[in-house]
């Protein structure tokens, strides 16, 4: 009789275990039940067509022609001596390393001041630099253009004003890439900054406050501090922005139709022409696949580098 309490008890922790892994089961069913539907449509809209066009590219496909020829790797071997694609990738680059600089940086520093105690109306300023990012790259393009524009345009109407000459923006072939550039970091912009400030908000207060009763500096603070433990945030916004960047389409395609001399033509512009305007899809899918593994390469790397994950 002295050891059935302690059977007793036995038998009571086995079934509440059971009953706790059979409630785990329940729920993991109904969090698969709810993801399930934006499952089906990744997988339908995104992996299924990421291994077609992989498959694709093995093959000489022209649809008006319709010939469809497995010709294995020759696609890629093409891509090495096609000059026009060698532009467009150079191209790409350009825009990667002037705009993720441009846009990420002053995001931070927006950030971090919209982020103090004495600042007014941050609901405001989130609200207005944030406005470029919902509107659709279409209707951005479009107002661009016309401030870019060289007879009426805002920017050379400005130029005009304190006696320099205009330019022609969007056709000259020095100006037009740099031009691209500034438009897609305004657009960026708002989007960097709020992401910036969910990592500066997520800082605890306890480590701003052991820093000051220390004596140390704004700059150490911002140094020491906010940097290392923005490195999550900081990791979001590089990888976002770099893929975002090598993806870069509707601002060439809308503002300057890879002009003028090819100076803003890019790898997706250069996908689009080859797939939808010459119908060479397996030559265009090979040119996806490259930028696939560029982007997934640049990725990686970043991971390396910044992935890290920061404890608070």
């Amino acid at each position: 009789m002295k050891y059935i309490p302690f059977i007793n008890t036995i038998k009571i922790r086995e079934n509440f275990t059971q009953y706790i892994r059979s409630f785990s089961y329940r729920e993991a069913i109904t969090g698969y039940a709810f993801i399930a539907p934006a499952g089906v449509i990744i997988i339908f809209f995104v992996i299924i067509p990421i291994i077609f066009s992989f498959g694709m590219s093995f093959y000489k496909w022209e649809l008006i022609k319709g010939v469809k020829i497995f010709i294995g790797l020759g696609n890629y071997a093409r891509l090495l001596k096609d000059q026009i694609f060698r532009r467009a990738l150079f191209n790409t680059f350009y825009f990667v390393v002037g705009s993720v600089p441009l846009s990420v940086i002053p995001g931070l520093i927006l950030a971090f001041l919209v982020d103090q105690k004495w600042f007014k109306g941050k609901s405001m300023v989130e609200v207005i630099y944030f406005l470029p990012v919902v509107i659709g790259w279409v209707e951005i393009a479009m107002v661009w253009r016309w401030l870019f524009n060289p007879n009426y345009g805002l920017f050379n109407y400005i130029l005009s004003i304190i006696g320099l000459p205009g330019q022609h923006w969007l056709g000259n072939p020095q100006l037009a890439m740099p031009s691209i550039i500034m438009v897609h970091a305004w657009k960026m912009l708002g989007y960097n900054m709020i992401l910036f400030l969910a990592g500066l908000r997520n800082i605890p207060e306890l480590y701003y406050e052991a820093a000051e009763i220390d004596g140390a500096s704004r700059w150490s603070i911002f140094r020491y501090i906010t940097l290392p433990l923005l490195k999550n945030a900081t990791f979001l916004v590089l990888v976002l922005n770099v893929i975002y960047s090598f993806q870069v389409f509707p601002q060439s395609f809308i503002m300057t139709q890879g002009g003028p001399y090819y100076a803003t033509y890019v790898v997706v512009y250069n996908i689009y022409n080859t797939a939808f305007q010459f119908y060479k899809l397996g030559y265009a899918a090979s040119m996806a696949v490259v930028l696939f593994g560029i982007i997934l390469f640049f990725t990686i790397l970043q991971k390396r580098f910044f992935g890290e994950v920061v404890e608070y």
